[in-house]
């Protein structure tokens, strides 16, 4: 493989793989993974009030992709939260913004290629018993959409792309039957829990944020993009907005699916509400959460290559990691995140570690937050004299996810603030003299 990068970081092809749909599918496909699946049951016992939770999320979230959308339609670097971080604050806050990003992501990969492995043994129930299956399933996951990565950004974008449509397919189904076959008795009661409705929107809401995370996914990969100043901001705002549409309609076509009794103690819930489908349903709804866990590793493994291209193309980190084939694909990058992912998983199967691990990807939940905080207040910076509208946005962006941040708890806080002081030396450590 040879470099193709020359030193301004543009690639020598003038033609880009990203198009409209390859950057939608991104922020859909990294959004949409697991967690949908179980969230109406974990909603259930909120009742009616929960959907206060999601039109909070859904549209304080919308708000945050204009956010993205705004920075995205000056810049064509890539990068994403990193790029808007560098240029609004410097290199070292860029950095960490980037260092705990890239972090989030092979902190996650693991988790979610385990996810994967659950849902197959819907179809292989010995897989349940066998952990060293799971894991060399699992492995054999990561590294096959590594090596489609590392074939070239068009070949990635094509896969995120199929992925995304499939897994929308069963969502879409349970919220047509939930129209055809739904009754409003099956509904829960407004507020079973009889707690302060304030109270009941805070909980609802930080269950349901999480369920928004990886938006910035789809403005990662500017540099990869044709016309990113128009491209992005459509595909962002389009695919956050069709996001929150599929979620809000989806609980609420299982919640009219399937009685609040049982609801509440599922756990499977889109598998119940598809039995109204035929037998074929609850089997189209496992494999639909395949699909969608594998289209979600994708997205995430894509931008576990690009976010170290970006830093290492402005010096900050070593040059090896911009290093790029013919397929414009960072495949240094991707291998040395797909190795560390690798080891987190393997270390998943020793039972004193699992703990830990498990509070690792609470530490990667919170980082991948903290990047939206900083673009909220790059934009902020940008807009507070020239466009004061807009600087609301970003102050109304910037209050919410710090309302999520806060959500994480303060051990998780405290670790997090640990990880990105570690980044502190890497920074000094890697960075290239111009």
């Amino acid at each position: 493989m040879s470099n193709i990068t020359p030193p301004d970081g543009t690639m020598i092809s003038a033609k880009k793989p990203l198009g409209f749909w390859g950057c939608w599918s991104l922020t859909v496909g990294v959004m949409i993974g697991s967690g949908i699946f179980m969230l109406p049951t974990v909603l259930a016992p909120y009742g009616l009030m929960s959907f206060g939770g999601w039109l909070l999320t859904g549209g304080a979230s919308i708000l945050l992709a204009l956010v993205l959308a705004r920075l995205a339609g000056r810049t064509t670097r890539t990068g994403g939260p990193y790029a808007y971080a560098h240029d609004a604050f410097g290199d070292l806050p860029g950095f960490l913004i980037a260092w705990g990003y890239w972090a989030s992501v092979w902190i996650a990969t693991p988790t979610i290629a385990l996810a994967f492995v659950g849902y197959l043994g819907v179809f292989f129930p010995q897989l349940n018993s066998a952990p060293m299956a799971q894991a060399a399933i699992a492995l054999a996951l990561l590294w096959t959409l590594t090596l489609v990565n590392i074939r070239g950004v068009r070949e990635a974008g094509l896969v995120q792309l199929i992925m995304t449509f499939l897994k929308l397919i069963p969502l879409i189904l349970i919220i047509f039957a939930g129209l055809a076959f739904g009754s409003a008795d099956n509904l829960p009661e407004a507020n079973p829990t009889g707690g302060h409705p304030l109270a009941i929107l805070a909980t609802t809401a930080l269950l349901t944020m999480w369920a928004f995370a990886g938006m910035e996914a789809g403005v990662i990969p500017a540099g990869e993009v044709a016309n990113p100043q128009k491209t992005m901001p459509r595909a962002i705002l389009t695919g956050v907005v069709a996001v929150a549409i599929v979620y809000i309609g989806s609980t609420a076509a299982v919640m009219m699916l399937v009685p609040a009794d049982q609801l509440a103690a599922s756990t499977s819930p889109f598998s119940d509400a598809a039995r109204v489908l035929g037998t074929w349903g609850p089997p189209l709804v496992a494999l639909g959460a395949l699909i969608s866990t594998a289209g979600s590793l994708n997205g995430n493994v894509f931008t576990s290559g690009q976010m170290p291209l970006a830093v290492a193309l402005d010096r900050l980190a070593p040059k090896f990691l911009a290093t790029r084939n013919r397929g414009h694909a960072p495949y240094w990058a991707l291998i040395l995140a797909t190795s560390v992912s690798s080891i987190l998983l393997m270390l998943n199967f020793s039972r004193g570690l699992v703990g830990a691990f498990t509070f690792l990807l609470m530490m990667s939940t919170l980082t991948t937050l903290i990047p939206m905080l900083a673009s909220a207040l790059a934009e902020f910076k940008h807009s507070w004299r020239t466009a004061r509208g807009w600087a609301a946005v970003a102050v109304a962006g910037a209050l919410y996810a710090t309302f999520a941040i806060l959500g994480s708890g303060l051990e998780v806080l405290a670790w997090g603030a640990v990880l990105l002081a570690v980044g502190v030396p890497v920074f000094y450590l890697g960075r290239r003299r111009g």
